[in-house]
């Protein structure tokens, strides 16, 4: 008796394990990735960031040397090329009067838009973070490497900037900062 139910356990275990799954094959589970530079390659890229169906998404173009953090915001403010608009790339960010200055130092850009945020279309939203992640994934001197770019955002008629990251999926996110230390009450 002890045999047999040993037996049907095991065959009950087995069939367990199986039910329900059925052999697939692979899935498509949507687009391709995309704007991710290829291992190895000596090609330089500037990769920038423009609005899909799906959100932020990282495209790369190629340039003749690293771009830097002005170089690459320059690539952005002349919108998606022919392919990324075929694509269904498009930009948000608004028209900007003045200019856009971005220039890397000590790992982090430091940021001067030419209006406060509050006046660009909408309050910033994509627009602002396809600008903050392309100055954040541009070439920084001391090697950092996104999500560790600190971007220091300077607006116009405004003295302390704030700190904000790119992370992979392009989101901007603010830095914190620890606070700042106290000493004990003397008695």
């Amino acid at each position: 008796m002890r045999r047999q139910l040993a037996c049907l356990a095991a065959v009950l275990g087995l069939l367990a394990a199986g039910c329900g799954i059925g052999s697939t094959g692979p899935v498509r589970a949507g687009a391709p990735a995309s704007g991710l530079r290829e291992p190895g390659s000596t090609s330089q890229y500037a990769q920038l960031y423009f609005v899909s169906p799906n959100g932020i998404q990282a495209v790369t173009r190629e340039v003749d040397t690293p771009a830097t953090p002005q170089q690459a915001l320059d690539l952005l403010l002349k919108g998606p090329d022919a392919a990324e608009r075929a694509r269904g790339l498009i930009t948000e960010v608004p028209p900007i009067h003045g200019r856009l200055l971005a220039e890397a130092a000590d790992g982090a850009v430091d940021l001067r838009l030419p209006v406060p945020v509050a006046r660009m279309t909408g309050g910033g939203g994509l627009g602002l973070s396809q600008i903050i992640c392309t100055a954040a994934n541009a070439r920084v001197p001391d090697g950092k490497q996104p999500p560790d770019v600190d971007v220091h955002v300077y607006e116009e008629g405004y003295g302390t900037p704030w700190t904000v990251r790119c992370n992979a999926a392009g989101n901007v996110v603010p830095v914190s900062r620890p606070a700042p230390s106290r000493s004990a009450p003397s008695r």
